[in-house]
């Protein structure tokens, strides 16, 4: 089993961001790191700090050299795809081919709301999901690109620079049976699990349909990392057990998530801990 490291830029400074990101870098054990992309902290008070995780990620790849980083995951609805895909396009080339391209559909409509961005319905998300999914295909891929569709159009449009990794790695993240899976074993070279019951028993189901629509798209299980969030609260017995358990279901890569409340150093005990696993 591989891991990384999961960092949300919430409610803590930069300084400790940077820290356990320097520190990861020159830990072998963990093979990539990820921020998130909300503006409000997410799992109790939303007017706490939190910083932007496309920003914060572009400078923590700039202040390492090895780990790989991605955002766990862009949210379609706040950026237009032909911007996301120029964007990332530019990352991968400064971060010397380090980024993975995390994406799903976005769902916090307090964001929405505060900001006036249109959420829309369930159906109108994952449509708008799907288009901008071809949009970000077509321009990490095509030196021009022509896309007519209900959300997104694109016209003889350019992204280049590409940056230096082909295919750039997509992270298509959530779990939902009908739109997102398949759109992950469509797109993605990446599918992370998330979930709000994250059972192993509900990832196995979920995985189970996943396998079936990559099959479905003539993919192999192998071309694509499963990944899920590896939960530690001090309990470095628990957090094993977790992995483990993940691992034996099937999941390829635990993205270990850090409290705000440990010291940097954390990440040493835990990369000690998981290496057996590795």
């Amino acid at each position: 089993m591989r891991f990384g490291i999961s960092t949300s830029p919430q409610r803590c400074s930069w300084d400790w961001l940077l820290d356990v990101w320097t520190r990861c870098d020159d830990i072998e054990v963990f093979e990539s790191g990820w921020t998130f992309d909300h503006f409000y902290p997410l799992f109790g008070d939303s007017t706490e700090d939190c910083l932007e995780g496309w920003i914060s990620l572009t400078a923590l790849l700039q202040a390492t050299t090895r780990i790989r980083g991605g955002v766990l995951v862009t949210g379609m609805l706040y950026r237009h795809p032909a911007v996301l895909a120029n964007m990332a396009s530019t990352l991968d080339i400064t971060s010397g081919g380090r980024l993975e391209l995390g994406v799903g559909a976005g769902w916090n409509e307090e964001e929405c709301t505060a900001y006036g961005i249109e959420l829309g319905t369930m159906a109108e998300r994952f449509e708008r999901f799907e288009e901008g999914m071809e949009v970000l295909r077509l321009l990490l891929t095509q030196d021009r690109s022509n896309f007519d569709g209900q959300w997104y159009s694109l016209t003889d449009a350019m992204n280049n620079p590409k940056g230096p990794q082909d295919p750039l790695p997509i992270c298509v993240g959530g779990s939902g049976l009908r739109r997102t899976i398949p759109a992950a074993a469509k797109y993605a070279q990446h599918w992370n699990y998330g979930s709000p019951i994250m059972t192993v028993e509900d990832f196995e189901m979920r995985h189970r349909v996943f396998c079936d629509a990559l099959d479905a798209e003539g993919r192999s299980r192998s071309d694509v990392t499963v990944s899920t969030l590896v939960r530690y609260d001090g309990d470095l017995d628990a957090m094993m057990r977790q992995a483990t358990e993940f691992g034996e279901a099937g999941v390829d890569l635990g993205i270990v998530t850090l409290p705000k409340s440990e010291h940097p150093s954390a990440v040493e005990a835990i990369a000690a801990a998981l290496g057996p696993l590795t």
